[in-house]
């Protein structure tokens, strides 16, 4: 699966709108990806398995 196939991307809202520090995830089949909005265009993307980036999230909220 390429970058481009991976739609719905979406803003954290914890980005800092006025210094464009944004980091933005879109999905795909099976598949998250994790890109920078501060990096030029065509942006870099890091692309993760949907239960990869699930336990990323997990270990995030643990407390």
């Amino acid at each position: 699966m390429g970058p481009q196939q991976l739609t719905g991307w979406r803003k954290s809202s914890h980005s800092h709108f006025e210094e464009n520090a944004c980091v933005e995830i879109g999905a795909g089949p099976g598949v998250v990806g994790v890109r920078d909005t501060k990096q030029s265009v065509p942006r870099p993307i890091l692309v993760y398995s949907d239960n990869a980036f699930a336990a990323f999230l997990a270990h995030l909220t643990r407390q």
